[in-house]
């Protein structure tokens, strides 16, 4: 069976990585705008419209509008911004999310995909929130460190220009700490305070890691007991790997790979920790899985077709 696909905004970073997931497809056909006609919003709305599926890959104000344009009940959106992912009637676009997710992505039409530091902490708190080790009032903190290829074009440009010294070391942001990803990260990992976020990008290209710093003796738990929620949820998942507990391969080298899942839908967890501590770590590839590879991944659900293909 043959789906037609539209990517409104297939000019930015994700649209065109959405397209390079499925230029090697058989069952998609790609409807393609013409590029004078990207602002024209009766030939946008006629391509949505006529899109079995349909990527918005647009700043938020431009996914609403986008959104209101479609009046095809078999047109399944799924926005690339953060518009809708706390919206009502919106699905949530992680189906490692919890058990039953991908129902939810299944049956729905409109589909709001997770931001990429997003995913990896919603990934880490999730399994444990569920579990009782974290409760849900808890107040934890996040750092995350990601390549500039997040920030899109501008910020590639910038990059990789270069000349600018200050861009040459990591460079923390968002520190009014409003970082437009905090509200799902507190909706979807089941936490009833706002966490404190601390985003960091530095100079490479792509590549995410989540750490998120646990008191254990203060949780009443153990480090066994956080591996092993983290690894029962995440058992039979296709794109999450549990590492073992103080990855050993990682504690040889003494550093972290940022950028060992890059090129890869895949997300690996890990749990470091002492008796009373741990560092919870989540790496993906900002692109993928923290991205387009997510967007595709949805799709699929969607369809009901195989949840890799293309991947």
């Amino acid at each position: 069976m043959s789906y037609t696909v539209f990517v409104d905004g297939q000019e930015g970073t994700t649209g065109l990585r959405i397209h390079d997931y499925l230029a090697g497809r058989r069952d998609v056909e790609v409807l393609l705008i013409a590029p004078e006609r990207r602002k024209d919003t009766a030939e946008r709305a006629r391509l949505l419209n006529a899109a079995d599926v349909a990527f918005l890959c647009l700043p938020d104000a431009a996914a609403r509008e986008a959104a209101a344009l479609v009046t095809n009940p078999h047109t399944c959106l799924i926005d690339a911004s953060t518009a809708h992912r706390t919206v009502p009637g919106w699905a949530f676009g992680l189906p490692e999310l919890a058990p039953g997710q991908r129902d939810v992505i299944r049956a729905s039409k409109r589909i709001a995909n997770p931001g990429c530091h997003a995913s990896a902490f919603i990934l880490l708190l999730r399994p444990l929130v569920d579990a009782g080790l974290v409760p849900a009032a808890q107040a934890v903190s996040a750092t995350s460190i990601t390549g500039y290829s997040g920030g899109g074009k501008k910020m590639i440009e910038q990059y990789e220009t270069g000349g600018m010294p200050a861009l040459t070391s990591p460079r923390p942001y968002a520190l009014s700490l409003t970082h437009k990803h905090v509200p799902e990260m507190m909706a979807h990992a089941g936490l009833g305070t706002r966490p404190i976020f601390v985003p960091v990008v530095a100079n490479f290209y792509k590549g995410l890691a989540m750490s998120v710093p646990l008191h254990l003796d203060a949780l009443g738990t153990t480090p066994e007991a956080v591996h092993a929620a983290l690894a029962e949820r995440y058992a039979g998942e296709r794109f999450i790997r549990v590492m073992p507990l103080r990855d050993p391969g990682t504690l040889e080298s003494g550093f972290f790979d940022v950028q060992a899942c890059n090129d890869s839908n895949r997300v690996d967890i890990f749990v470091f920790a002492n008796d009373t501590q741990a560092v919870l770590m989540a790496r993906l590839d900002n692109l993928g899985k923290g991205a387009s590879g997510a967007a595709v991944q949805a799709m699929n659900v969607h369809l009901g077709v195989d949840e890799g293909l293309g991947l």
